[in-house]
């Protein structure tokens, strides 16, 4: 850490550096890991740290906390960066830390953004961590289960800090205003709008803050409006091909499974506005269509190709309505996964009884062998009966008669159960009154 001299203090330093927090007290947002008792603070207070992970977005503390536990223990610390450092660099750092260790010297290595490491580097900290050279402390914005080895993760705890909420950022703001020694210069609501365009970071929310304070007019109070001028919104957090992605996707299913249809909308909305394929939420819709939806309503299959269709027509904007609509459609829908379940059960009922054949009247029989040796023999054709319906066994022979739909009192299928339940009633007065029955 750069020392400061009598004419650097305070002159052209950024914001965001002299409001770094010097103590664990100063973190804001993070008390389940900080704060008295907590996990993190009891072994940084013990001196007797152990190697972890530690797991949150952007803008909630992550590198500050180390800076803070090098000057809280009596390791050597040595930061690293997986984006500017290569296997030379953590070679080198091992190999500098095992000779402070010959001299009873420990290393704290901590690296930052170390989801970037690939697999086998990740896999060179393993001997250095087991044997004590360095206590690592990793530091990362993506799932640990995603992007770190299983090997590495079982030598380390992982300790999730959250994103800053609203309480932490204004905790922020005001310690700007102590700083620079001047109220923020914009009214209740702009303070509220930098909040929420900080969306958890407070990194990005310093940032914000010194825009407003060096281009906004002396004497002049701003509003939401005025502070939407002068600062450019920020793009939503959103990583396509990481676990944002599969936790906004999950969002909207489950939305929609649970018939929140506004709720699925913002998670449809905060997908596309992040840049997700919209053909990619058209899948899956779709196949929500077919698994949560399915028979309550036969036409939310339909209306998930029509927007799929519309929209590969219409493209960005216009075809986005469509996507909107079909959320809309799928949200207010009543919900089955009868014809799911059903298909789990028919394919396990093909795995165990798969070498069966069909019973031999409803084999067809083209030549006079086949129905000399019974194919075809006893086949009633159902539109012969009044009802349209013979009642005859189609299942094998050596394979009892298995229920695998059993749709639900809802939406269409609610007529499709009366239909289902008045066949079996015709099938058993049929068995029942069949030759040889009593």
């Amino acid at each position: 850490m750069e020392e400061e001299t009598l004419f650097s203090a305070g002159v052209g330093r950024p914001l965001a550096d002299r409001m770094r927090p010097a103590s664990l007290d100063e973190i804001v947002g993070q008390d389940h890991l900080l704060g008295p008792d907590a996990p993190l603070r009891r072994m940084i207070d013990s001196g007797r740290l152990a190697s972890f992970i530690l797991w949150g977005p952007p803008g909630c503390g992550k590198t500050t906390l180390a800076r803070i536990m090098a000057t809280r223990t009596s390791l050597h610390f040595v930061a690293l960066s997986a984006v500017f450092s290569g296997i030379a660099d953590l070679r080198k750092a091992f190999e500098v830390a095992g000779k402070r260790r010959s001299c009873g010297e420990g290393t704290l290595l901590f690296i930052d953004e170390i989801h970037r490491f690939n697999r086998a580097q990740q896999d060179g900290f393993l001997p250095y961590v087991e044997n004590g050279t360095v206590i690592l402390v990793g530091a990362t914005t993506e799932n640990p289960s995603f992007e770190l080895n299983s090997a590495l993760l079982s030598r380390c705890k992982v300790f999730v800090m959250n994103p800053l909420n609203a309480e932490a950022l204004a905790e922020i703001v005001r310690r700007a205003e102590r700083i620079l020694d001047r109220p923020l210069p914009v009214s209740e609501e702009g303070r509220k709008t930098l909040i929420e365009l900080a969306d958890g970071d407070g990194r990005y929310l310093i940032n914000l803050l010194e825009s407003v304070f060096d281009l906004t007019p002396a004497g002049r109070t701003l509003d939401a409006a005025g502070v939407l001028k002068i600062v450019q919104q920020r793009a939503p957090v959103y990583d396509k091909d990481r676990e944002g992605h599969y936790n906004l996707i999950s969002a909207l299913h489950k939305s929609l499974r649970g018939s929140d249809t506004d709720a699925a909308l913002y998670w449809a909305a905060r997908m596309l506005a992040g840049g997700e394929d919209p053909l990619f939420l058209l899948r899956r819709l779709t196949r929500f269509a077919m698994e949560d939806v399915s028979l309550a309503d036969p036409q939310a299959l339909p209306m998930a190709i029509a927007a799929w269709d519309a929209y590969e027509r219409l493209g960005s904007p216009e075809g986005e309505l469509a996507i909107a609509e079909l959320v809309i459609y799928l949200g207010t829908a009543p919900k089955s996964n009868s014809a799911y379940k059903a298909w789990g059960l028919a394919q396990e009922a093909a795995k165990k009884y798969g070498s069966l054949t069909p019973p031999a009247h409803i084999l067809n029989a083209p030549t006079k062998l086949m129905k000399a040796i019974g194919y075809g023999d006893g086949y009633r054709y159902d539109h012969d009966t009044p009802e349209a319906f013979s009642g005859q066994n189609y299942f094998p022979d050596k394979m009892a008669r298995r229920k695998f739909y059993d749709p639900p009192e809802r939406g269409f299928e609610r007529e499709i159960r009366r239909r289902l339940a008045y066949w079996e009633r015709l099938r058993r007065q049929k068995e029942n009154s069949a030759p040889g029955t009593e």
